[in-house]
């Protein structure tokens, strides 16, 4: 692999740095960079490190300062979820479908019969991390919003009738998605031990910093693993 192209929700400075004013950003762009860089164990291959790692403001993309080419030996990583149509990668159609919210949730009302969040409303504190491996999806445990803004906490505790039902929620979207192998946050709140179902993030969004030192492989580690075909045995929570 040549180069790694992460696109963030964030301006970019000269010399590619990520500007002090999106410091959760930056945490997360540090998070999978390091992800790139941890060897695997067991029955899991080392995969060469990208000769170079790339990091763009989706403002400049949108903007059209600036052009990336989706090349064979290169892989574009997303870390937001708002981008130019011109953009060509894997999970493209991914990223569409989880950024139509209200067809998300009119999909999992009518099919699933779960409540959802009604514009927004009852938006979502809690998220359920989805590491959907090549052989098959991973559940993390679920991680709440702290009392501060971007303040994260994994493990929540929850009954299990109420985890098999989320699992059940996430298998089933997924399946509809035709999801790619990457880790996903399935966002939701719970009303009583009712699930409302907010959105699907298609990456590592700004909660599952809240993995980092706490499960293992983090969950920024474990997107690398999923993008890059590495296989993932269990998730550790320490």
């Amino acid at each position: 692999m040549e180069e790694v192209i992460i696109i963030v929700n964030a301006d970019i400075k000269e010399g590619g740095k990520i500007s002090p004013a999106a410091p959760v950003t930056e945490k997360m762009v540090t998070a999978l960079i390091r992800g790139m860089g941890n060897v695997g164990v067991g029955e899991r291959k080392k995969i060469t490190k990208p000769a170079k790692v790339k990091v763009v403001g989706a403002a400049d993309l949108w903007a059209g300062k600036i052009q990336i080419e989706n090349k064979e030996n290169n892989l574009i990583c997303p870390l937001t979820i708002k981008l130019p149509d011109w953009i060509e990668f894997g999970a493209k159609t991914i990223y569409q479908k989880c950024d139509e919210i209200e067809k998300r949730r009119s999909w999992v009302e009518q099919k699933l019969d779960y409540k959802t969040s009604i514009g927004d409303s009852w938006l979502g504190d809690m998220w359920l991390p989805v590491v959907l491996t090549a052989k098959g999806p991973l559940y993390g445990e679920v991680i709440g919003e702290g009392a501060l803004p971007n303040c994260y906490r994994q493990p929540i505790d929850l009954t299990d009738d109420v985890r098999q039902r989320l699992y059940y929620l996430a298998y089933n979207l997924l399946q509809e998605l035709e999801a790619l192998p990457a880790v996903y946050l399935l966002q939701f709140s719970l009303v009583e031990k009712e699930i409302v179902f907010d959105r699907l993030w298609p990456f590592p969004a700004s909660p599952a910093l809240a993995s980092i030192n706490i499960q293992q492989p983090d969950l920024f580690t474990c997107h690398w693993y999923c993008l890059t075909n590495q296989p993932i045995l269990d998730l550790i929570i320490r």
